[in-house]
C-alpha cells in the first residue's frame, strides 16, 4: 500500500482522539493541537485513562525567539493506526505548568527533566528535584534553553543530593558505585537493608551525561547521525535508524525498498549480538561459567559478522538519510544464511544444557520480580515488558523499515516477571530474530540502497516522531525544525530512561548479593539514560 495512503488512513482514524474544539495540524501521521495549560490535565487523563493511548514522551522546546514562549509536548501513540496524538501547551510567565505525574506515573521523570534542563516548574509534582544533572551544577542555569551557550562552563556549585530514607530499627544503608569492579558505566545504587533483605533501592544516574541534546542543536546533519550512534553505543544502529527515519519524514524522503530490507537485517543482527551477550552474562552472574563463556563466544561471532558486512562491529556508519551505506551481495547473503543456521543450532545446544542446570534455574526463578502493575505504571518497554506478559513491540505496533512486509511472531512473552522470564524472552527473541533475518535475505529485492547525491531539504516549522524497537525496547526520537528548515530540537528517548525507575522495585525483597543478577537481567544503558 502506498505510504501516502497509509498516512491518510491514519489521519482519518486519529481524529477521533482529538477534542472537537481543537484545530489540529498534521505532520505525517502525527496530529498536534494546542490546549490551554489549565486543561492539560483533563486532556491527558482522557487520552490515557479513557481512550487508553500510550504515553511515549513528554518534552519541551524553547521557542521564545520565534513565538515568545516555551512549549511542552505530550506525545501519545495510536498503535493500530501507526500515528501520534500530541497535545501541546504554551508556557510564558510564570515559567510553570501543571504536573500530570499524579495522573500518569511515568510522567514523573519527564517532568523532572523538563524542570532541570528548561527551568519550567511542574506545579503539583510530588518530587521535582533535579534529574541527571548533579549537585555541582548551579541552580537557575538551564542548558536546553536557547540562550545557553553550549561552550559555557558554569561555575561549579556545592549542593547536596538527598537520598530517600527508610526509618526503623536495624535498617542500614549500603552505597554501591558509581565506580564498579567491572568494566561498566558508572551509576550509584543506594540500598536500604534489613538484615540481608532489600527494603529500598534507589538508583542514582547522570554520571555519563554528555550534553547530547544540546550538541544536536549545533552539529551538521552528518554529524548528527554520528552523534545518534553514540547515544548508547551498543544500540548504534537502532538509534541512528530512529534519527534518520525522523529526518526522512521531515524531508519527504522515500527510502529504496532494498534499503528498507537491509535495515531490518542490520537491526536484527544488532539485537542478536546483544541478546547473546546478555544471556551469557546472566548465567555468569549465577556462577554458571559454561553458559557465560558460550554467550560471549556467540556474541563475538555476531560482532565479527557485523564487521565483515559493514566494517564496523557495532554497525556504525551504516545508516544514512534515505537508506544505508552498506550492501549485502549475493555471495555474502548465502554465506550469512548458512552461518545463521549453524549459530541457531549451536545456541539451541547451549540453551538445552542451561535448562538442565538445576542450580542455574534456582537462581533465576523468583528473583527480581517486576509485577505487571509496576510495569504498567512505569510504562516499561522491551524485554522487561514482555517478561510480564505485555505484548508490546514497535516492529508490530508501528512497523518501519520492511517489517510490515515480513511474516513472523514478534511478541515473545512470559508472565512471571522475574530474571528467569527476562532470560526466556531473550532466548525466544534470538530464534525469532534469526528467522526474520533469513526471511529478509530470501526476499531481499534488487535496487538502490540509498538516495545517492540527493540533497536533503527539511520542511520549515515541522516536527517528526520516529520509533524503533531497539534490543532493549522502544527508542523514540522527537525532531523539530525552525523557520529556516534547520533542526532546532532533537529529543531522543532510550528505553533505559523508562525502565530504570522500575528496576528499584524489582530489587525490593531480594538479598543484596542477587542485585547484580537482577541488574544484568534488565541490562539498562547508563549512557542512553543520561544523554
Amino acid at each position: 500500500m502506498p505510504r501516502r495512503h497509509v498516512i491518510n488512513m491514519a489521519i482519518k482514524n486519529i481524529t477521533q482522539y482529538i477534542p472537537k474544539d481543537a484545530a489540529p495540524e498534521f505532520f505525517d501521521s502525527a496530529a498536534v493541537f494546542e490546549v490551554s495549560a489549565t486543561n492539560i490535565q483533563e486532556i491527558v487523563a482522557d487520552l490515557y485513562n479513557d481512550k487508553k493511548l500510550s504515553l511515549k514522551m513528554i518534552t519541551a522546546t524553547d521557542e521564545r525567539r520565534e513565538h515568545g514562549c516555551f512549549k511542552v509536548w505530550y506525545i501519545f501513540s495510536v498503535p493500530e493506526d501507526g500515528g501520534y496524538v500530541i497535545p501541546v501547551i504554551k508556557v510564558t510567565t510564570p515559567e510553570e505548568f501543571p504536573s500530570v505525574a499524579i495522573i500518569i506515573h511515568q510522567a514523573w521523570n519527564y517532568e523532572r527533566k523538563i524542570k532541570t534542563f528548561f527551568g519550567l516548574t511542574p506545579i503539583g509534582h510530588p518530587d521535582a528535584q533535579p534529574l541527571i544533572l548533579h549537585e555541582n551544577w548551579p541552580k537557575n542555569v538551564y542548558p536546553l534553553r536557547k540562550d545557553f551557550d553550549w561552550q559555557d562552563r558554569p561555575k561549579e556549585a556545592k549542593g547536596t543530593y538527598q537520598f530517600q530514607k527508610v526509618a526503623g530499627e536495624g535498617i542500614y544503608e549500603i552505597p554501591v558505585g558509581p565506580i564498579h569492579a567491572g568494566i561498566i558505566e558508572p551509576g550509584h545504587f543506594r540500598f536500604s537493608v534489613a538484615g540481608e533483605e532489600i527494603i529500598l533501592l534507589e538508583p542514582r544516574l547522570g554520571f555519563t551525561h554528555k550534553g547530547s541534546e544540546k550538541l544536536f542543536e549545533i552539529l551538521t546533519l552528518n554529524d548528527q547521525i554520528r552523534l545518534s550512534e553514540k547515544i548508547s553505543g551498543d544500540s548504534s544502529f537502532s538509534h541512528s535508524l530512529a534519527f534518520c527515519q525522523a529526518i526522512e519524514k521531515l524531508s519527504d524522503s522515500t527510502v529504496p525498498k532494498r534499503a528498507r530490507y537491509l535495515r531490518v537485517i542490520y537491526a536484527e543482527l544488532e539485537r542478536l549480538a546483544n541478546h547473546f551477550g546478555d544471556i551469557g552474562a546472566i548465567m555468569t552472574d549465577t556462577g554458571f561459567n559454561f553458559g557465560g563463556a558460550q554467550g560471549a563466544r556467540l556474541r563475538e561471532m555476531l560482532l565479527q559478522i557485523n564487521e565483515r558486512l559493514t566494517g564496523s562491529r557495532f554497525l556504525r556508519g551504516v545508516n544514512t538519510v534515505g537508506g544505508v551505506t552498506k550492501d549485502i551481495l549475493t555471495e555474502e547473503k548465502n554465506k550469512l544464511i548458512n552461518e545463521l543456521d549453524a549459530i541457531v543450532k549451536d545456541f539451541s545446544e547451549v540453551v538445552s544444557i542451561a535448562e538442565n542446570s538445576t542450580s542455574l534455574l534456582n537462581r533465576l526463578k523468583g528473583t527480581g520480580v517486576l509485577t505487571l502493575e509496576a510495569a504498567e505504571a512505569h510504562g516499561v518497554v522491551g524485554v522487561a515488558a514482555r517478561a510480564v506478559g505485555l505484548a508490546v513491540d514497535t516492529r508490530a505496533d508501528f512497523p518501519y523499515a520492511a517489517y510490515d512486509e515480513l511474516s513472523f511472531k514478534i511478541a515473545a512473552t512470559e508472565s512471571s516477571g522475574d530474571v528467569f522470564a527476562r532470560f526466556q524472552v531473550r532466548i525466544k527473541e534470538v530464534k525469532i530474530s534469526i528467522e526474520i533475518i533469513k526471511q529478509a535475505l530470501h526476499k531481499l529485492p534488487a535496487g538502490d540502497i540509498n538516495l545517492a547525491d540527493t540533497p536533503v531539504t527539511l520542511k520549515k516549522h515541522a516536527l517528526a516522531v520516529s520509533a524503533v524497537e531497539g534490543w532493549r525496547g522502544e527508542i523514540i526520537y522527537f525532531v523539530m525544525t525552525d523557520a529556516a528548515g534547520n533542526v532546532t530540537r532533537v529529543a531522543p528517548r532510550d528505553p533505559s530512561f523508562v525502565n530504570w525507575p522500575a528496576l528499584g522495585g524489582a530489587g525490593v525483597g531480594n538479598v543484596v548479593p542477587d542485585f547484580p543478577l537482577i541488574n544484568k537481567s534488565f541490562n539498562l544503558s547508563y549512557s542512553g539514560n543520561d544523554l
